[in-house]
This record gives C-alpha cells, structure tokens and sequence, in this order.
C-alpha cells in the first residue's frame, strides 16, 4: 500500500471523526453532557491530531492540538460545559473541517488565529491563567498540558498515553527509581489489561519516562494480538518491589518486569502464526497438554470491515449488470427454442437478483454522511439571517448508492438554504402568529419499495401563492388570467430565474436554486414534489432510486418500437372497457379511473412510433404517478415482460433526447429506450393545452 493510499484512509477516517464530533456537540447543545459524548468527541478530534502529525500537515496538528487541549480540560471537569462553550467548539469544529479540506486538496489553510485566541483564552480563563489574546497562525506547536494523576486514575479505559509521554517535560521528584514492563501476547487474550495496571501505577504517583516501539514491525507485517511494545517508569522511593509486584501478580507471566536503572527491557515474546493444519494424533497416543505459546489467536470479532477502491466497486457493479443481461439473453434463446428448462432459469434469475442485490448493497452508504454536513449550514445561516433554528433528523441510518450520495449534496443546500429564507419567519412575526421565536427544520429519510424518500420540511409562513402568482405573471412565465391550482403555482418555483426575494443577498435573490435542485434530481432519476399549507409550513419531498445502474421496469411494445416503462412511476395496468375514455376537445382524451379523470397519453404519437394503436380500447392503458401532472395513462400496444434492466446513459454514448431517460439491453440484444415518465406526460398535457387554445 502507497503512501498515497493510506492518506486517502486517513481522510475518509478524518470524515468520520468529524461527523462523530459533529454528533457529540450536538448533543451537548442539546443537554447531554455525559462523560460517554465528552470522551467521543476528544477521541474524534485526538484521532485527527495524530494522524495529522503523522503525515506533516502542520497547520491542521497545530489547530487540532490546541482543540483537543480545551477537549482534555472538559473531559478532566475542570472546564465546565456551557452554551458559549458549546458553540465556540462548534465554530472550531467547523474550521476544523476546513483544515481537513485544505489539507486533503493542498490549499492554504483557513485562517484561524482569532479562533485558536478564543479557544485558549476559554481554557485560561477556567484554569485560572492568564489568557493568551492574540496566538499567530504560524505559531509552534504548544506543549500539551500533562494530565494530574488523580484525573488519569478516573479516566477508566480511556487513557491519555500521550498526557502521560509530556509529563517528560515536568521536573522530576528528587528521589525515584526505574521499573520496565513489556506486556506480552497473551496479556490481553487473558484479561490482563496492561493500561489497567499502568493507570494503577500513574496514580500511585509513577510517570511514564518512555515507550520502547522498536520491535513494532511494518504496517503489513504487525499483528494487533502481539505484544510489541515497553514501558519504562519513574516510580517513587516510598513504592516498594514487592508492591509493584503485587500490583501485576494477576498477569502472571503474561506481562515482562524489570526492576532498577541498569536492568534492561524484558524480552518480547512473538507468538508464532499457527500451522495451517493440525497433525492428527497416533491411535492411543496421549493427547498432549495444550501450550499457550502455540495456540492460535482468538477469533476477530464480529462486524469487521474493509475499504475497498471505488474503480473496483464499479467494476463489480459493470459485470453484475452484464450477468443481468447475459440471463435475460439466456431465457430468451432457451424460450425461443422451445427448451423445458423453467426452473433451472427461474433459480438463475433468483441468483442473479441476490448477486445484484448483495453488489449493490457494498455501494450503499447511510445518508446520515450526507445529513451531518446539515448543522454547520444551518450555523451558517443563523449568522447570515439572525434566525434561530433547531434542526430534527430522522432516518439518517438509511441506506443508498453511494453515487447518489454524493451528488445529494448540493441539491439538499438548496433546500434548507430556502428553507430558512423563505420559509421560516423572523422571531417578531412567529411570536406574532402564535408560534415559538425558534424555527424548527425536519430532514427525514426513509424507504419505501425500491426507493428513498427524503423530506425536508419546516414550520414557516408555507408558499405565498397570491405572491408566486404575481411574480410569475411579472417574469412572463403565465398568463395574468391563467386559471392554476394551488400545487401548479407551488411548482413554478422551480422555473429558471424565479425568485421572490426582495432583494439580492448572499443566500437568495436571483433566480439559481431551485430549478438546480430540480434538474438534479432528474438527473438521479428521482423526482420532486411540493407540500405546502398556508402559516404551517412547507414540505419539499425528494424521490429517489436506490440505485442508479440497475432497476425494475415493465417492457411494452409502442408500434414498431420496445421500449421501458420504470416501474417505480406505475400505479397499475388494464383494458378499458366502453365509455370509460372520454374525449376533450379535437385530439384530448381522458380516462375514468374509479370516479376520476386522468390524461391519456399516445406512446406511439409522442414518440414517432409506426404503426401503433391510436385508440386505447385497442391497446393497453398503463397509470403512472408523475411529478407535476399527478396520475396519467400510457397508452402502449402491449406489455411483454416485467423485469430488470442496466440502465445505460444515453448522455455518454449518444445525447440527450427529450422524453428518454437512458437505454437498455434486453435479452435479444436489441437496444430499448427507457422512458422519461414526468417529462413525456408533461410534454403531452402542455401540448394538449396549446391545441385546446388555438
């Protein structure tokens, strides 16, 4: 592994550590303050400190150890817990967060100086110090303050080895003498903790004056159940050998003592690996006592896991969608052919839907990656805005492509960015409604099917048709005498340019957002939809597919074409019967559908298709649910098949065609284009509307 390679594991660690801190300060702001959320939040930043270090980015250690100097004075209780406190750890954990950016991409590093001054003097000020006001951003690296005795021996597992490595700087006592330990393999295997008997002897008033780490061997060679590493300590006049030894008589020989100056370090003891396979004993042979020195380590513990590169997930997923094709191509020879192979070819499919299912699910990410990056914008806006928000997460351990994921990001800015804007109101106009001064923004997840359902919601003032009305009349986007329901004028929001700010700031105002947000979200393949109730709030509800490479669809025949229905638009599929199609206008039809008229739309006719059926009696009426126009009838020729697809994007072999999501493969080898659902059902109305006008 390149050097190159583990700092790319180093960054994915630095992401993780921060969403935990990001999680710990959270509840901190919120009132948990326990020693378990203190100690994760230390631990996140400390595991950024070292690996820092150890890769020579020194701005990121310099800022990361003066963050987790403030941390240690909180975890020990002599810094106390409090809501200026909180959001001044916030505030440097964004900035954190920009070190690691900068450091990751090799630009400058965020200023900080006035950051670290505040993060110092509120340490200062609890200690009883002298604050240091003004710390310049190329200053060294300050010494750590050692941890007290009396502190580390309350600190549980949770020992500070590096506190206790700076206490080198401290003076030494006038009279001390020297003792070396070298835990060895079996100390841990066997309960006997050597930090359990470290701590014991730190609080007996001993200090640790060095660790030996020459035997620790490459990253590829070192194996975590060996015992690698010494310990010298300086321990007091008054503590006496047989109380040390006393101290480490539960472990036995599991542990290496050596006592006095010149004494050297105990040996190490390398466990050998275990023989591949064991030589069985001779018929009535004695079986020999069991030798702890060789017998193998203890099973890893379950819910292990490992990084593997992106290239090769990708390439994982290309060979499962080509299986998907090769067994589509594979039941369709042996059907045309005649051969009797139905359950044979039906435990195939049932494979490859496991194979497909178990690859998609290496890919699939929580979305709570992408909702921990939620806090620091809504920090952000409360700046800019003055509006208090408190933000509610739900779902965030919901799963999906980590594709999507990533390009989930920005449309999800969007939203909480108009959110807080546009939808939550100043604290004098919610006190005047009734409400509480403090917003409220809810940002859920959850699956439903074969797709994700992601809301985010707020408490405002809800839509201002009268006034998205107007604005849209103003920019020409509808006729003033236009007759709109209130969900169509809740969509045009989402026209290029649309905005009713009334004047351009920093977060809103001329026009760029939500038809990015829209646009995006096509492009996943998912949809958008608007909830909006007058002085309760808004709704935005994102649908989205799980994957992006392979789906579910309904295969039907449109005159001479196959195309793919996707099957996560279609509600149902039947035969209507007479006098169910009604006609509206010259070339308008409508289908009643349980007491409810719907939208006929002709496949064949909006696509250019020869040959097809024109009447829906004579063909088959397939109901989908669409973003903007509600529910719609297709009308196909046939529907041959229902099954799954590799999605191929047309963009990169071809271009974008209007009405067409991408293209598949289907088991003949013939090329069948995906439909665009929303797009054709609103191309289909729009056009309607303009033959009924003319």
């Amino acid at each position: 592994m390149t050097s190159e390679e583990i700092q790319a594991i180093f960054f994915a660690e630095c992401e993780e550590s921060l969403a935990a801190a990001e999680a710990g300060l959270a509840a901190c702001k919120a009132g948990t303050e326990d020693a378990d959320t203190i100690n994760a939040i230390f631990r996140a930043v400390h595991s950024i400190k070292g690996g820092a270090g150890a890769f020579g980015h020194v701005a990121l250690q310099a800022f990361t150890h003066t963050y987790e100097t403030l941390l240690s004075d909180v975890r020990e209780g002599t810094v106390a817990i409090t809501p200026p406190l909180t959001e001044l750890m916030l505030r440097a954990l964004d900035t954190l967060s920009d070190h690691v950016s900068a450091a990751r991409e090799g630009t400058a590093p965020p200023a900080d100086a006035a950051l670290l001054a505040e993060l110092t003097a509120a340490q200062a000020a609890h200690a009883g110090a002298a604050p240091a006001l003004e710390t310049p951003a190329s200053a060294p690296v300050p010494a750590p303050t050692p941890v007290p005795a009396s502190a580390a021996a309350d600190q549980g597992f949770d020992l500070d080895l590096d506190a206790l490595l700076d206490d080198l700087a401290a003076p030494a006592p006038a009279a001390e003498w020297t003792l070396r330990l070298r835990p060895h393999a079996g100390a841990m295997v066997n309960g006997g903790e050597p930090l359990l008997m470290l701590r014991e002897l730190v609080s007996a008033g001993g200090r640790v004056s060095e660790c030996d780490w020459s035997l620790v061997p490459e990253l590829d060679a070192l194996d975590p159940f060996q015992g690698y590493l010494g310990w010298t300590l300086c321990l007091p006049a008054d503590m006496t050998e047989a109380a040390v030894a006393e101290i480490f008589e539960f472990a036995g020989d599991d542990c290496g003592l050596a006592f006095g100056g010149d004494a050297p370090f105990p040996p190490a003891r390398i466990v050998a690996p275990p023989a591949p396979a064991a030589v069985p004993a001779a018929p009535g042979a004695a079986n020999p006592a069991p030798c702890a020195a060789t017998q193998p380590p203890p099973a890893p513990p379950a819910g292990q896991s490992i990084r593997i590169d992106l290239p090769k997930l990708d390439r994982l997923i290309d060979a499962v969608g080509e299986l998907v094709i090769a067994q589509a191509m594979l039941a369709q020879r042996l059907g045309s052919d005649g051969a009797s192979a139905a359950e044979e070819l039906a435990l195939i499919e049932t494979l490859t839907r496991d194979i497909q299912e178990s690859a998609m699910a290496i890919r699939a990410q929580p979305i709570g990656s992408v909702f921990s990056r939620v806090p620091r914008i809504l920090r952000e806006l409360t700046q800019s805005t003055g509006k208090h928000v408190r933000l509610e997460v739900s779902g965030e351990a919901t799963e999906l492509d980590k594709t999507v994921i990533e390009r989930l990001g920005e449309p999800l800015t969007h939203l909480i960015r108009n959110a807080v804007d546009h939808g939550i109101e100043p604290a004098d106009r919610r006190l005047a409604a009734g409400k509480s001064a403090e917003g409220t923004l809810r940002l859920s997840a959850e699956q439903r099917s074969g797709r994700i359902l992601i809301r985010v919601e707020d408490d405002g003032a809800g839509i201002d048709r009268a006034r998205v009305f107007a604005k849209a009349v103003e920019k020409g986007l509808i006729a003033p005498d236009a007759q709109l329901s209130g969900e169509e004028i809740d969509l045009l929001i989402f026209a290029p340019g649309f905005s009713t700010a009334q004047q351009v700031s920093n977060i809103s105002g001329r026009g760029v957002g939500m038809d990015v947000v829209r646009q995006n979200v096509k492009d996943l393949g998912g949809r958008i939809t608007i909830e909006s109730v007058a002085g309760q709030g808004t709704a935005f509800v994102l649908t989205l597919p799980l994957t992006l490479a392979i789906s579910d669809g309904m295969i039907v025949n449109v005159g001479d074409q196959t195309m793919v229905v996707p099957l996560a638009h279609v509600i149902e599929s039947l035969r209507p019967a007479p006098g169910d199609v009604k006609g509206l206008g010259a070339r308008r039809q409508m289908l009643n559908v349980r007491g409810r008229f719907i939208p006929v739309v002709p496949l064949g006719r909006e696509l250019g298709a020869a040959g097809c059926r024109e009447y829906p009696e004579q063909g088959v009426l397939i109901v989908v649910d669409t973003e903007a126009h509600g529910q719609a009838a297709l009308l196909v020729d046939s529907i041959s098949d229902q099954r799954q697809f590799v999605i191929k994007s047309l963009d990169t072999h071809y271009r974008q065609v209007e009405g067409v999501a991408g293209a598949t493969i289907l088991g003949d080898g013939r090329v069948a284009l995906i439909l665009d659902v929303d797009g054709l059902v609103a191309r289909s109305v729009a056009a309607g509307q303009l033959r009924e006008a003319a």
